[in-house]
């Protein structure tokens, strides 16, 4: 009979420090997880991931993480405390490692790979200059010097005839890229779109005509003014530079559609 309490409070005792190690690795990937989310918030590299009309989200998954991880303790503590006098903590449902293995993969490549916004490097190739997201006429309603890159491609892809944009003058942003498709004086001013999070990511860009060679990635503010002419074998409106500025990213290096 003793042996078998014996055995019974072994078992027990097993079970409780199995159980009490996944709790509190799960109390910790918590209160990683909304460290995290408060780094990026207060970094300002949220906007490199989602849509800053979204941040709101991020605001309230970090507020939720901390009190997630703040009750855990709380009811660790206070299961401590009564260990010695109740024996059913082993009945407390707990999650599985597999399932804290899956949910710390995203906090550990968060925190070891540094936050940067996508660029050149992940355009591959792979880019848009038809119309995207046109949903409203604020592209139209701004006055040129004031559009932005997917401003002037909404303005390109409803118009019947690209010939009434020779000599509208413009002033964007954007950084450089270049492929074997282009002529060598020529590179896109690039900008990526974010409809929601980087996972909806389109680069969209304007060619311009520059005979100086200025490194890809580089971010440039371009003014000048448009000129049909011919890009990737198709007539398109060709910046041509008054002057091109070697700028640092901004803030927001996203355009929302």
């Amino acid at each position: 009979m003793q042996a078998t309490e014996h055995l019974h409070d072994h078992d027990h005792n097993h079970d409780h420090h199995h159980n009490n190690t996944q709790a509190w690795v799960k109390t910790t990937l918590l209160f990683g997880l909304g460290l995290y989310f408060v780094y990026n918030i207060v970094s300002g590299n949220l906007t490199n991931y989602i849509n800053v009309r979204f941040s709101w989200l991020s605001y309230l998954a970090a507020i939720l993480f901390l009190l997630l991880a703040v009750s855990s303790v709380l009811k660790l503590l206070r299961n401590e405390h009564h260990h010695d006098h109740n024996h059913d903590d082993h009945q407390h449902e707990s999650i599985s490692w597999s399932m804290m293995a899956i949910v710390a993969i995203p906090l550990v490549l968060g925190t070891f790979i540094p936050s940067r916004p996508l660029g050149a490097d992940a355009m591959n190739g792979d880019f848009n200059m038809n119309a995207v997201g046109v949903t409203t006429t604020v592209s139209f309603e701004k006055p040129p010097l004031e559009r932005n890159v997917l401003d002037w491609i909404r303005m390109f892809n409803v118009s019947d005839d690209l010939s009434l944009f020779n000599g509208q003058e413009a002033d964007i942003t954007g950084f450089i890229y270049r492929d074997d498709t282009f002529t060598e004086n020529q590179f896109l001013a690039a900008r990526f779109t974010i409809s929601c999070c980087v996972a909806d990511a389109v680069a969209v860009g304007l060619p311009v005509a520059w005979d100086e060679n200025i490194p890809s990635d580089t971010w440039v503010r371009v003014q000048g003014h448009f000129e049909l002419g011919e890009f990737r074998g198709e007539p398109k409106p060709i910046l041509r530079p008054t002057s091109i500025e070697i700028i640092q990213q901004p803030e927001h290096p996203y355009l929302y559609p």
